[in-house]
């Protein structure tokens, strides 16, 4: 069963009063502690010893900070398919989400062999040092990252769990199900392309889009923006309208996301700003300066942004940053974030929303995309 209503304004305000996207994204937070407190109750009366080492660590980075944008964003399609009223159903799929954030951050910090993840270390970086501290028997390495596994698996159950619940109490629950079965295989199809691409050393634009769109674009806002239209019953012109816009949106997301991967300020992402680099991971971003270098003739920069014999020898991240300026590549992608963020919203208002849906869901883009979007012309 869905849990208490929150109120939705905050402080001093009536329980009725009107939700708004930033008020989703807070209320959230106090969904999330209900049901975070509730899971831990289960994992404790089931193994102590796995809800301390495994439970806590999990709702603790769920706790720690997000943008809790796809919460966000479902609160969008909900409202731009005249969704009102109760909004428990809406927080709870978003709480869903975020845990199901936390196992795509847990597994994918084990798998790109990440160090830091929202300003701590990742949790295969503090279960090996727990590790060593307790003198314990293996490689550490070995154990932090099994165990990292099983911490992400939990997380996933745990979002599974919820949003079957949230599903089993609204109307359009099948819907909505079938949306987050949906999203569920995109992600895991994207992770795998990622992993296949960076071990082939491949520099194709096509792949790096469509790994951008698998694993982050459709699951960071088009499915939000479904999961929420499917609560109100939004008829298919609807959503396939909101898959639109945020398949645009949720490509300048991760192109954004590309860029403070390679320029970024781990002091405010969280996460360091060489990884990317340092293990030539395909983005959108790589593919676009190995392009532009080979139609300039630009040796250097093609050397030293590409796989294969030579191609790494002697390689430095700031030789890397500086190939990715002078081929041209970081302003085309700024430009492409800029073109992708004003087709969103364009292609937002074909659902017909009303004028403050369409301010909140611009509002979310230029959050998202680093940029303030502007209308222009469709993208194909």
């Amino acid at each position: 069963m869905l849990g208490p209503r929150p109120s939705a304004a905050g402080p001093g305000a009536p329980d009725d009063a009107p939700l708004t996207a930033p008020g989703a994204t807070r209320a959230v937070e106090a969904v999330l502690g209900q049901v975070l407190e509730a899971r831990l109750r289960q994992a404790r009366e089931t193994d102590e010893v796995a809800a301390r080492d495994l439970a806590e660590r999990v709702a603790a980075l769920v706790l720690r900070g997000g943008k809790r944008l796809r919460t966000a964003f479902v609160y969008c399609g909900w409202r731009a398919a005249g969704g009102s009223g109760d909004t428990r159903a809406v927080l709870h799929t978003g709480a869903a989400l975020e845990l199901l954030q936390a196992c795509a951050l847990i597994h994918d910090d084990v798998m790109d062999g990440s160090p830091l993840r929202r300003g701590a270390p990742a949790l295969h970086v503090d279960f090996a040092r727990g590790h060593r501290a307790a003198r314990m028997s293996g490689p550490a390495e070995s154990f932090g990252s099994s165990a990292a596994v099983l911490a992400g698996d939990l997380a996933l159950a745990w979002a599974d769990d919820l949003l079957t619940e949230t599903a089993l109490a609204v109307p359009h629950g099948a819907r909505l199900y079938g949306e987050w079965r949906a999203m569920r295989t995109e992600m895991v199809a994207g992770q795998y392309r990622d992993l296949k691409a960076q071990a082939s050393g491949s520099s194709s634009g096509e792949e790096a889009l469509t790994i951008a769109e698998l694993k982050s674009a459709l699951y960071t806002v088009a499915r939000p923006l479904a999961l929420g239209a499917s609560l109100a019953g939004a008829d298919a012109h609807t959503v396939d309208a909101l898959r639109a816009a945020g398949r645009c949106a949720g490509l300048a997301f991760q192109l954004r996301d590309d860029l403070l991967g390679a320029f970024g300020d781990p002091l405010l992402t969280g996460k360091p700003a060489d990884d990317d680099l340092r293990s030539r991971k395909l983005t959108h971003l790589l593919a676009t300066a190995v392009r532009l270098a080979g139609a300039t003739g630009d040796r250097e920069a093609a050397a030293v942004l590409t796989a294969g014999p030579g191609g790494r020898a002697g390689r430095t991240v700031e030789r890397m940053r500086a190939a990715l300026e002078r081929t041209g590549a970081r302003a085309e992608v700024e430009a492409r974030i800029a073109d992708l963020a004003a087709a969103g919203l364009r292609r937002f208002e074909a659902t017909g929303a009303g004028p403050e849906v369409r301010r909140e869901f611009t509002a979310l883009v230029e959050r998202a995309a680093g940029v303030a979007p502007q209308p222009a012309e469709e993208l194909v």
